[in-house]
């Protein structure tokens, strides 16, 4: 909010500098840029802190500035941390990649909870970061069910009912999302809320804020919440 007040109070043609500690403010400046049509000059990040130099186009630069058309990419929001619905999630990543699209999956507050690894590095919380750490599934093999979890023993179940059905498990859809080449998003904002540290999340996640996901969506012709 403070980068978009900051840009629309300049004339055109003015500059504005802007720096940050989200060290994913790098990738949401460049995504914001691209659909802004504002040019980028610098990027640079010095004692963990991100700086940005932003230009304010000419009236005549915005006119043959040109955003994408939507083309058929497909984003999904991975908003809960229930077993069922990161199945139907996965699902539905690998089954877009198989058929050649470009999938982005933006996970974000318990979503979060689906992308732990599950051997984490200890590392320092603050008392709240300790509380959710408690209170939440430590990884996806934790995940309960939406409906008639009954304590886990529905999540169980159903893990049992696919490994007899020989169905890939969730941690296999997963993977295999991974080599499908689906680009998985943590949202840093609830990273930050619920005190997960980016250590603790798979190495193949790249961390984000909304721009970086916005981005996804303007080439998208597909956007679940789930």
């Amino acid at each position: 909010m403070q980068l978009k007040r900051g840009y629309e109070n300049l004339e055109q043609g003015g500059r504005l500098c802007i720096t940050a500690t989200d060290q994913a403010f790098g990738r949401d400046v460049a995504s914001w840029c691209r659909m802004t049509c504002a040019e980028l000059l610098s990027l640079d990040t010095v004692n963990g802190r991100v700086k940005a130099l932003i230009r304010k186009p000419l009236s005549s630069e915005t006119a043959r500035c040109s955003v994408p058309d939507a083309g058929d990419d497909k984003t999904i929001v991975v908003f809960s941390d229930d077993f069922d619905k990161a199945l139907a999630s996965f699902v539905i990543a690998n089954g877009a990649a198989a058929s050649g699209k470009k999938v982005t999956m933006f996970f974000t507050f318990w979503g979060l909870d689906v992308i732990k690894k599950r051997h984490k590095p200890a590392v320092s919380r603050d008392l709240f970061g300790r509380m959710f750490g408690w209170m939440l599934p430590a990884h996806s093999g934790r995940l309960g069910l939406s409906k008639m979890n009954m304590f886990g023993l529905g999540s169980r179940m159903i893990r049992l009912v696919m490994r007899r059905s020989r169905i890939d498990s969730l941690e296999q859809m997963i993977a295999r999302a991974v080599d499908n080449g689906v680009e998985m998003i943590a949202c840093t904002m609830s990273m930050d809320v619920m005190g997960v540290r980016a250590e603790e999340l798979m190495d193949n996640v790249t961390l984000g804020g909304v721009a970086s996901y916005l981005e996804r969506t303007e080439e998208s012709d597909l956007n679940l919440f789930i």
